[in-house]
């Protein structure tokens, strides 16, 4: 059966397959050679496949039926500036019309049992070869159990070997799950979000929502998405042999026995406060649950009216925009741990947003990074504040030509209404020094053939 692979920007990406056929559950622990070849272990809770998708050399994998596999032979030997050969790993959830039983997936990612699912690998690494050692968690627009998704890959990187780096660039560094990690993104045609460990590891356990909230955060992935398939294993370019996963678990109860919730943050105070935005901060809350610290929620009332989450920060600090002038709101900070408990509320504190505008006009341009026959990514969106005074919130609309969809964005929120597309700031990039910029983009379906493309971008 023929397959495809597309690789739109040459980097380490995880595991894609366009099409593939599956071996027959095995009860022994097979020896898998074939190209495509998986085997089913534990009466179908996982999938361990072969998924050498990126070279034509030889690779195969020892299944362990306890949870894992080793690479007992690769001969690869791939330019490190390139894709990899493979991605051999286990997995839950639906991969490629392959599923798993008793996973829940696809499970959109704002429902009540997302918090619930908690996975944990345990590795070993050869001395020799170039690779990498990754979770692959892949999210989609849709519920979808075939094909590509189109959402969000995140990786997960616990260590890696040789001059290998993921896709796109750096945008930062974070405290997540008991590491710190610097975080990557790029897009190729779907967000590739990266999380490198600074420090490398042989073992992980965490919440899958512990790395996804600080994808949401950034604005690169959304809660309506869906979490199809939950993947650890290996991106080897040379070399190979020796790579394991020892054991691995997915289970959608929370895991392990944190039940304690963190302490509430503290001292939450506001400054700079303009016409369209402010800035808080807080003292860190303390976890003794011993799953860690994974972030906050940020909660905003305006007057007396009820409370409701704006966002999320992995840090002590979070700037909020798009505010109305001459406008009172409330702020409360709770802090949630990496099996999902949440704090009590910090105290709440009050701010009344200056009268008067934003500071000056601004412009938009937009760039058409990749076409095919049925979509589109259009990225960068270049959003210049064009005034001589500082700008606090900036609003982008464009028009999408009849019959195209939004199906995914990055770095703004964005609303559709009809064929109208409204982009707004996140807390991030929504202050602009006079001349300066930031960009946002997004991804978008056609009737297959149309050649059309937004038009009629204007920022206000």
């Amino acid at each position: 059966m023929r397959r495809v692979h597309i690789h739109l920007i040459i980097a380490a990406i995880g595991s894609i397959i366009v099409a593939g056929l599956f071996a027959v559950p095995a009860h022994a622990a097979p020896v898998i050679c074939e190209k495509w070849g998986s085997a089913t272990i534990q009466s179908g809770r996982y999938i361990v496949m072969n998924n050498l998708w990126g070279a034509d050399t030889a690779q195969c994998i020892d299944v362990n039926q306890n949870g894992g596999l080793t690479v007992t032979q690769a001969a690869h030997n791939k330019p490190t500036n390139g894709a990899p050969a493979s991605y051999p790993a286990i997995y839950a959830g639906c991969h490629y019309a392959a599923c798993t039983t008793g996973s829940g997936l696809p499970m959109q990612a704002s429902a009540s049992g997302f918090g619930n699912l908690r996975t944990s690998v345990s590795m070993s690494y050869p001395s020799a070869g170039t690779w990498d050692a990754a979770y692959d968690l892949w999210f989609d627009p849709t519920p979808r159990t075939d094909g590509q998704n189109t959402g969000a890959e995140i990786m997960v990187w616990l260590n890696k070997q040789g001059s290998i780096q993921p896709v796109g660039s750096p945008v930062g560094t974070v405290s997540l799950a008991g590491g710190t990690w610097q975080v990557w993104f790029g897009n190729t045609g779907w967000n590739v979000i990266s999380y490198v460990r600074t420090s490398a590891t042989s073992s992980l356990d965490f919440a899958i929502d512990t790395f996804y909230a600080d994808a949401v955060g950034r604005g690169y992935a959304q809660r309506s998405w869906y979490l199809t398939s939950v993947q650890a294993g290996f991106e080897p370019w040379v070399g190979g042999a020796g790579l394991a996963v020892n054991a691995f678990s997915y289970t959608t109860s929370g895991g392990g026995t944190d039940t304690t919730p963190p302490t509430a943050p503290s001292g939450l105070t506001a400054s700079g406060t303009t016409s369209s935005s402010t800035n808080l901060s807080w003292t860190a809350a303390t976890d003794s649950g011993g799953s860690g610290l994974a972030g906050y929620d940020i909660m905003r009332a305006t007057g007396t009216g009820a409370f409701a989450t704006v966002g999320t920060s992995t840090t002590t600090s979070y700037a909020d925009s798009g505010l109305s002038a001459s406008t009172t709101y409330r702020y409360q900070v709770r802090a949630r741990d990496g099996a999902n408990n949440l704090s009590q509320e910090s105290g709440t504190v009050s701010v009344t947003t200056l009268s008067g505008g934003g500071g000056g006009g601004c412009s938009a341009v937009a760039t058409v990074q990749n076409a095919w026959g049925s979509g589109y990514v259009v990225q960068p969106v270049t959003v210049t504040n064009t005034g001589t005074a500082a700008k606090s919130g900036w609003t982008v609309t464009l028009t999408l030509p009849a019959g195209h969809t939004v199906t995914g964005f990055w770095n703004a929120s964005l609303t559709v209404s009809g064929q109208t597309v409204t982009a707004r700031n996140l807390s991030h990039n929504g202050t602009l020094s006079p001349g300066g910029s930031t960009a946002f983009g997004f991804q978008a379906s056609r009737p297959d053939g149309n050649t059309q493309v937004p038009s009629g971008y204007g920022c206000a």
